[in-house]
């Protein structure tokens, strides 16, 4: 993969299958497979492999030059549709089934398939640019006559290579030595996990004391590494230098590689080169991930499968009116091409053609910058969500820490009172001559606040030394610590670590004294407030992991010697290891309760003997190759006992911009949105109140913990009796549930307006997901930004990443990705609604289009006494599908029905298509019943109005056809683009003018006289007319009436306005007239449902009232509205009808009864 190319994170079930890769080919497979073993390397000599390895050339291509073209249409034809086609124009082979030109058939297949060779063969020849750059980037090796340079393509394993900054790493390697002094480099490894903060990599120690890096060629010495493998995050080996007495042996883990596809943003390192090519881990984790079908396509696929059914029994119908005579089955062939246009071939092109046009609509949308569209097959997934699942650190909130609350057990200091915390930290580290006043008090109250002074101190020490936290000196491009210290001031320092908590914690403990100044290795600085460096020396690091949940850090302190074990976690694990206490759970409450984050801070002193039994335990437990992690775990668990608690912190992750509008939008609009957060129960609740997720007076339900059957069964007992409120619930908890009683706690769960589950596991996050598709069959949409949010998004129908303090690895896993959780709404409420309406409309006028030709040829047929002829030949055949209808139907890909703003003011608008009604199996038989209409009225209108020549009927049916479906299109169209503008007038003016070419299907001479034009325009008229009223009755009919009512006499108004002036009722009969002028109200009056329409009356007193309802469904809304104002009558309706039938207007009085449409 290429530099600048993110990676794409893959399933964990795709583990077991890259234990074996392909020999040579990645487009076909053809090679056998070849098992992957450990493997031995020594330093510098690669012609010591103990087995073939695969060259180190990256390659991203589908295809190479000569699978090219028999790969793509093998792609293709897989498909019975597209197979379906091939065999069809196949047939016109045979003389017996021609029906005329062999390119009749053979040109729209043709298209099809132009237009997918020349997008693959861009993509390809895109790849093909970016592995051949990578390929011949050019490295520095080490060799006995010094240093020679080598393109990356021919490095090999066991090579020494050298890699200057902010290069990229050409191999997996294992690091060996620097040239930062402080015996460590940075990586950044964006490209490869999608993380943004820089990692710290440790050369081997060995190693780097070598003298000079030509030493690294004088030595004997060997790395013995694992099989290659996808896991990114471990890695088990040993390095073994054998030319020493004793030989030397050190363990290697995941901080000593440098992975490919990664870049060294420190200092110069060298690696010896462990994997490559195929082997890669870049590579190995590059594979494609599942594949998602829409939702939207499965039922087009499915209305395809009955238009196909449709043509066997419409073929097998013609054949047995013949009473299946002579070669009968020839026949059948021959109507199967007929009517084949009953499946429109270009269907799925321009769908997929529609597909990217919405992702660059998303793309270039200013009010949303920066979202990306990773998955351009499902935009209209977007507009049909109605399980929304998200996370909520970095997600709801902005991921950026700050300490709030430090926690002693009987004191506690909040921000307003962090002057004391650093006054404690003051007395500690300054002379007593030198003591502020206020410690000058008597004896008895000095021993308590030197007593209180030490524990302070103690908490703050340990905060500012149990992290992985390391500080960065930049200047001109070189990094350099000891160096900054002397030179730099404070500003120039920024702090580098995987997690804010970390680095917020670090920030404190600088701000009320305790600086961190330095760190490498195997040490670490911290300044007083008097300007002393503390230096202690970094015995043992145990990094933070989602298993774990904690880390530690063993240290010696050089002025005392003194060996300290410092640990940070969260709080069930660390009520385990800590001493018995009665304030610990309490303290943790209180603060999740404020929605705080909280970390218990212990610690443990060792003696010089514990330390050395516990090291010599852990070194063997880190050499082992087989069951490394289980033996380390077991041998620091046997440290953490009995441990001193000092204090607890709490950091407060603020919440984004907009979150609580954004979700209020989304719950307006039909979506049950569910928040899976790893965080505590108090924490996560009050997130979800403070984001509105729950509102204020909504009851929540706080799930017991339970641990057996019985617990649970009585808990959803328990549960089952509440009603709308919502559910929180922990993970062990869920765990327990789902295994007993998954189908009534999924029940009972999707009935609630919202869920919280916290101390999540990633993999429990995927499976509320995968029960939430299986359970419900609604879409699912998740939202998340960090890498235990992968699994969720992966899984779930739409996944949405977040960019943000924990990098990319979300994002680019993810379908479509942005920058804040508030963009999140107009992706939906506007981009994924308009994607699903303009392909429904899209694909319903290319059935249309397919079936309307498909019926005149029907009719055509039958009344020649059901003959296999074609009613249409050659051109005219091939051009209706193309250059006269393709433009102005494919232009409805810009069409909307409402603004964006009117679609994020009315989030009920999203709330409609969650039904699927855009395209459904009643909207398909409607359309197919206004295609057989309009086929067969101009086929019929064509054979009764035509005169003597066969001409005419080809001449008037086929521009009628034509006429028909601009016509079709244009009063369709709710909001005129300019390029459906050109559209039109264009497809219009092709076929005016190739008229002059078509003398072979059309009397030229007959189609200029008045004759045809009037037969033209007749037959056109009652196919159009007639459809307004079958799309719609009610529509039609109340426009007739409006027409007729807005020239009521000025006294009818006048008696109106008076009546309602009274406070009377106005006479039933009496229907509003459609507005002439605004309402002067203005845009307040509008009650968020589409289709409402607005009365406004002249009340008593100078004042008007506004009343207004609809139907959404079965529920009827009511909304009534002072409205101040002058004087006059007006009446206000939004230019979009929805459902006129279950339009009401309620008029001023007690108990008036509703005037309908039908009353009307």
């Amino acid at each position: 993969m290429t530099d600048n190319i993110p990676l794409q994170p893959v399933r964990q079930k795709q583990r077991m299958d890259n234990k074996h890769r392909t020999g040579c080919c990645t487009c076909l497979g053809c090679c056998g497979r070849r098992e992957l073993k450990p493997r031995t390397v020594w330093l510098g000599h690669p012609e010591k492999r103990d087995q073939r390895y695969p060259r180190n050339v990256i390659n991203n291509q589908k295809y190479n030059f000569f699978t090219f073209l028999p790969g793509v249409l093998f792609n293709q034809f897989k498909y019975f549709f597209n197979l379906y086609f091939l065999l069809l124009a196949c047939s016109q082979f045979v003389p017996e089934m021609r029906l005329g030109a062999l390119y009749t058939y053979w040109v729209p297949l043709g298209f099809v398939l132009a237009v997918t060779i020349i997008r693959e063969a861009v993509e390809e020849i895109r790849c093909y640019t970016r592995d051949k750059e990578v390929n011949s980037q050019i490295y520095s090796k080490l060799t006995a006559r010094g240093t020679a340079k080598v393109k990356s393509c021919n490095i090999q394993v066991g090579d020494l290579i050298l890699i200057e900054k902010n290069q990229r790493v050409p191999a997996d390697m294992i690091f060996l030595r620097t040239s930062e002094k402080n015996g460590s480099c940075f990586l950044r490894t964006d490209q490869l996990d999608g993380e943004t903060d820089w990692k710290l990599r440790l050369p081997v120690a060995c190693t780097q004391r070598l003298p000079t890096a030509a030493d690294l060629l004088q030595i004997r010495s060997y790395v013995y590494a694992e099989e290659p493998n996808i896991d990114i995050h471990n890695f088990i080996g040993t390095f073994t230098r054998e030319d020493s007495d004793p030989p030397i042996n050190e363990s290697l883990s995941i901080e000593n590689t440098l992975w490919a596809s990664t870049v060294i943003a420190s200092g110069t390192v060298i690696g010896v080169v462990l994997y490559t090519g195929k082997e890669q881990r870049s590579v190995m984790n590059a594979s494609n991930p599942r594949s998602k079908i829409g939702l939207f396509d499965l039922e087009v696929n499915c209305l395809t499968k009955i238009l196909f059914s449709a043509l066997i029994v419409v073929s097998l119908v013609m054949v047995a009116l013949q009473h299946f005579a002579g070669r009968w089955y020839l026949q059948i062939i021959r109507f199967l091409l007929l009517f084949s246009n009953i499946i429109p071939i270009s269907l799925r092109v321009n769908l997929d053609m529609g597909k990217i046009v919405y992702s660059w609509m998303i793309r270039k949308d200013s009010k949303i910058p920066g979202t990306v569209v990773r998955a351009s097959t499902i935009p209209e997934q977007l507009g049909r969500i109605s399980y929304l699942l998200t996370d909520k650190t970095g997600t709801l909130t902005q991921n950026e820490m700050v300490f709030k609350r430090l926690h002693l057990g009987t004191v506690a200091y909040g921000l307003d009172s962090m002057d004391e915390v650093q006054s404690h930290i003051f007395s500690v580290y300054t002379q007593p001559s030198q003591d502020p006043p206020a410690l000058k008090v008597p004896t008895q109250t000095t021993k308590v606040r030197k007593t209180m002074s030490s524990r302070v101190y103690e908490a703050v020490k340990s905060i500012a030394l149990c992290h992985n936290v390391t500080p960065v000196y930049e200047s001109n491009g070189v990094t350099d610590q000891a160096e900054a210290e002397k030179q730099y001031e404070d500003s120039c320092r920024v702090y580098q670590a995987s997690s804010p908590d970390e680095v917020a914690l670090v920030q404190w403990t600088e701000s009320v004294g305790l600086t961190l100044v330095g760190r490498d290795q195997s040490s670490m600085q911290l300044r007083t407030p008097s300007g002393q460096v503390l230096n202690f020396t970094i015995l043992q690091i145990f990094p933070f992991t989602y298993e774990s949940k904690r880390m530690g850090i063993i240290v010696r302190e050089d002025s005392t010697g003194e060996i300290t074990f410092y640990m940070k976690g969260a709080d069930v694990v660390m009520a385990g290891i800590v001493q018995y206490n009665d304030w610990l759970e309490e303290e943790c409450g209180n603060m999740a309760r404020e929605g705080l984050r909280v970390l218990v801070v212990a610690k443990k002193s060792l003696t010089e003997e514990q330390y050395q039994d516990f090291e010599a335990r852990y070194v063997q437990a880190k050499l082992s190759v087989h069951d490394r992690s289980l033996k380390v775990a077991t041998v620091i668990e046997s440290l953490e006992m009995e441990m001193e608690l000092l204090c607890l912190t709490g950091v407060e992750d603020q919440l984004q911009a907009d979150v609580r509008p954004t979700l209020e939008t989304l719950r307006n609009a039909g979506m049950k949105v569910w928040m899976l957060t790893g965080d505590k129960l108090e924490t996560a609740t009050c997130t979800a109140k403070n984001a509105h997720l729950v509102t204020r007076n909504q009851d929540i339900h706080i799930f017991r913990p339970v641990t057996n059957r019985g617990e649970a069964h009585l808990e959803l007992n328990a549960f089952r009796r509440k009603h709308d409120c919502a559910l929180v619930i922990s993970g062990d908890s869920l765990e327990v549930c789902l295994k007993f009683y998954e189908y009534e706690f999924m029940e009972l769960a999707c009935q609630c307006p919202a869920v919280i589950c916290c101390r999540c596991a990633p993999t429990q996050k995927a499976q509320i997901v995968r029960l939430l598709q299986e359970r419900t069959g609604k879409l699912t949409c998740a939202v998340g930004d960090g890498g235990n949010d992968v699994s969720m998004i992966q899984e779930a129908d739409c996944g949405v990443g977040v960019e943000g303090k924990e990098g990319k690895q979300a994002s680019l896993a993810a379908d479509f990705s942005v920058t804040q959780f508030k963009h999140l709404g107009r992706l939906l409420m506007v981009h994924g609604r308009n994607s699903y309406k303009r392909s429904a409309a899209l694909s319903q006028f290319v059935i249309h289009r397919s079936l309307c030709i498909s019926t005149m040829q029907a009719v055509f047929s039958s009344v020649f006494y059901f003959a296999s002829v074609p009613l249409y030949q050659g051109f005219l055949i091939i051009g209706y599908s193309t250059i006269y209808t393709m433009f102005p139907v494919f232009s409805l890909v810009l069409d909307k029905d409402v603004k964006s703003e009117v679609a994020m003011l009315y989030p009920e608008l999203y709330k409609d298509l969650l039904k699927g009604r855009p395209l459904s199996y009643k909207t398909f038989l409607i359309w197919v019943l206004i295609s057989i209409y309009q086929g067969s009225i101009i086929m019929y209108g064509a054979l009764l109005l035509f005169e003597s020549e066969f001409f005419h009927i080809v001449a008037i049916s086929f521009t009628s056809l034509i006429l028909t479906e601009l016509l079709m299109v244009a009063l369709t169209i709710q909001t005129w683009h300019w390029l459906m503008i050109v559209a039109e007038l264009l497809s219009l003016s092709c076929y005016i003018a190739s008229l002059v070419f078509l003398h072979e299907y059309i009397d030229v001479y007959f189609i200029a006289t008045l004759s045809f034009l009037w037969k033209v325009s007749v037959i056109t008229l009652a196919s159009e007319r007639l459809v307004r009223v079958i799309e719609n009755p009610q529509q039609e009919a109340i426009m007739r009436l409006a027409a007729s009512l807005i020239i009521l006499p000025e006294s009818s108004k006048e008696r109106l306005g008076k009546a309602a002036g009274r406070g009377g009722v106005p006479d039933r009969r009496f229907v509003p007239c459609w507005p002439v002028r605004p309402c002067w109200a203005g845009p307040d009056l509008e009650c968020g449902v589409l289709g409402l329409r607005h009365a406004c009356f002249i009340g008593s007193r100078g004042r008007s009232w506004a009343w207004s309802a609809a139907c959404s469904g079965r529920r009827l809304l009511r909304e009534r509205q002072p409205v101040a104002g002058p004087g006059g009558w007006c009446l206000r309706a939004p230019r979009v009808l929805e459902d006129l039938s279950e339009l009401l207007v309620h008029c001023d009085s007690g108990g008036a009864p509703f005037v309908t449409p039908r009353e009307w």
